[in-house]
């Protein structure tokens, strides 16, 4: 119960000394709002908050579901063979340290303004921890127990498909709820530039109208539906993986 209650109580929290502040010391709402003025905005402006979440919502989740294959594919690639793993491991790396906003106006060029260059770069930012923690899973797998397995008359893939993905799936849901925040990260940033629908639209014109409630409203929107993929993971994983995990009971 504490583990469950204690997230939301920092919230709480930061929530009241936020708005402490703010009425202590009379920050203008130009500036830095307080939580009552965003709530209010949220609430003044829900139909088109919702409207704009709904589009960066099913666009994030489109980029988050292509990470996920190719994230996994290569994931396996490169956990599979040592060879794969020098070869492509280091490219992959230098890949993911370039700035993924610098490729919007590159996807703008390719597929015009809209969804296209929102869901890529999604997909960019997010597949990356997906494929590292599958190709980790599987790259780790101790020798001593392949030895075993081979001994027993387990063929490489056996060994692979049968051991190594099921002791990745920790590995695995760990990226996924990494790689979901990632995903509407990289959906918003497309959208302030190359789109005119979603939240990262509604922040830029939000911010050009001197609104910095809607504007903060935005962002809880966004923050909103990434705590809710985080949490549908968790609880997914605790399902599925519950046996990686030691148990808490009793302390």
């Amino acid at each position: 119960m504490k583990q469950r209650w204690a997230p939301w109580l920092l919230l709480l929290l930061i929530v009241a000394l936020w708005q402490a502040i703010c009425s202590a010391f009379h920050v203008s709402e130009f500036i830095f709002p307080s939580p009552a003025r965003i709530a209010e905005q949220i609430v003044e402006f829900r139909g088109e908050i919702l409207k704009h979440a709904w589009r960066t919502f099913w666009v994030t989740l489109l980029g988050f579901g292509l990470s996920i294959v190719v994230g996994v594919l290569l994931g396996f690639l490169i956990g599979s063979s040592r060879l794969a793993y020098s070869a492509v491991y280091p490219l992959m790396t230098a890949f993911n340290a370039l700035p993924k906003a610098a490729f919007v106006p590159i996807l703008v060029v390719w597929l015009g303004i809209g969804a296209g260059p929102a869901v890529l770069t999604a997909f960019l930012i997010s597949f990356f921890p997906i494929m590292v923690n599958i190709a980790t899973g599987l790259a780790t797998l101790e020798p001593e127990l392949e030895d075993v397995l081979r001994v027993l008359g387990a063929r490489r893939w056996d060994v692979l498909v049968k051991v190594g993905l099921p002791r990745s799936m920790p590995y695995f849901f760990g990226s996924l709820k990494v790689a979901i925040t990632l995903a509407f990260v990289g959906t918003t940033v497309s959208e302030m530039t190359a789109s005119n629908e979603g939240i990262g639209y509604l922040l830029v014109s939000a911010g050009s109208a001197m609104q910095m409630g809607l504007a903060f409203a935005g962002l809880v929107t966004v923050g909103a539906m990434a705590m809710l993929m985080y949490e549908l993971f968790s609880r997914i994983e605790q399902r599925l993986t519950g046996w990686a995990h030691r148990s808490s009971h009793g302390t």
